[in-house]
């Protein structure tokens, strides 16, 4: 009788997982090559719990988690922040100038008067009213008492632009520290991958804006993250407007020179960030800005269906 060896027996029963479930405001999904089907699905659970778990600290949705406490307070004293907390408004400014302010957290100043589904939008009495508010030189962080001031009344903070990203990079470290080395975490918009599928590259497509069931390009990747961003996400019609959740932070208002805006690059959370940037910059601002990183590629789609790539995606596949 042939007797199964032990890799053998181990490769028969290795395969991949796949599981979503909804978390932050939207779908996340984690997909991994495991060795023991029960090991496997433990990692996926544990990802999903820190994806909750940095839901429950940084929504702004949620008048308990410390960035709305945050939002009530630091502009009355300055408050002593997490570690976690401090470091990404540390990143989020740091992101907000290296785009020149096209990036900013405290776009939220503004933001916050906007609800899509219920077609709700601010007046422009309104947006000029709190623009000024809006403006990342107005967080003071004070690194060796660890905290966090508010100079301005009415200045609020949103990591809507950075915080799934910076979940999705969180998660593919808690695989990563439980020895997984093929998987790939997303949450909404925001991918990150490691490993390649045995030999082959994992290969993401990038939606038409006009069709959510058609693939206007296919990218192969391995190692790497990517971002969507784009203007068909939450938005409403008004008057021939598209009202958006993307907003530039200098204005308060929706910029309307692209459609989708795909960042790839080594972390979520730097490509999260830089979606929101060329979107607001516009596509030939955008991608030159976008050719001046080490590291970072980008596709964008106008609204007259023109698709742009940076400098290191001349030749993609089309599907």
């Amino acid at each position: 009788m042939a007797v199964m060896s032990m890799s053998a027996w181990t490769a028969a029963h290795a395969e991949w997982i796949y599981r979503d479930a909804p978390i932050m405001g939207t779908r996340c999904d984690v997909e991994l090559w495991a060795e023991d089907r029960a090991k496997g699905e433990a990692a996926i659970s544990t990802v999903f719990d820190e994806l909750r778990r940095i839901d429950n600290e940084f929504s702004t949705f949620k008048p308990e988690s410390e960035v709305s406490r945050v939002n009530a307070g630091a502009a009355k004293a300055p408050m002593r922040i997490s570690k976690e907390l401090f470091d990404l408004i540390k990143t989020s400014i740091d992101y907000s100038k290296l785009t020149r302010g096209t990036f900013d957290i405290t776009y939220a100043s503004v933001g916050y008067m906007y609800n899509y589904p219920e077609r709700v939008r601010p007046t422009e009495a309104q947006i000029a009213a709190a623009l000024p508010e809006s403006n990342y030189r107005h967080i003071h962080l004070d690194a060796a008492a660890r905290t966090v001031f508010f100079d301005h009344e009415g200045v609020r903070i949103d990591f809507g632009g950075i915080g799934k990203g910076y979940a999705v990079d969180r998660g593919i470290a808690v695989l990563q520290g439980l020895g997984i080395t093929r998987a790939m975490v997303n949450a909404g918009g925001d991918s990150r991958i490691i490993g390649d599928r045995f030999g082959k590259p994992w290969i993401i497509g990038i939606r038409d804006p006009d069709d959510r069931n058609r693939t206007i390009l296919k990218i192969p990747l391995t190692d790497t993250a990517f971002s969507t961003s784009g203007d068909y996400e939450r938005f409403f019609d008004e008057g021939g407007v598209r009202y958006h959740h993307i907003l530039d932070p200098r204005t308060g208002k929706s910029p309307h020179k692209v459609r989708s805006v795909t960042i790839i690059g080594p972390y979520a959370t730097r490509t999260d960030a830089l979606t929101k940037s060329v979107f607001v910059m516009g596509v030939a601002e955008g991608i030159a800005f976008i050719n001046t990183l080490s590291g970072i590629d980008a596709v964008a789609i106008t609204p007259d269906r023109k698709v742009w790539y940076s400098k290191g995606l001349e030749n993609p596949d089309k599907p």
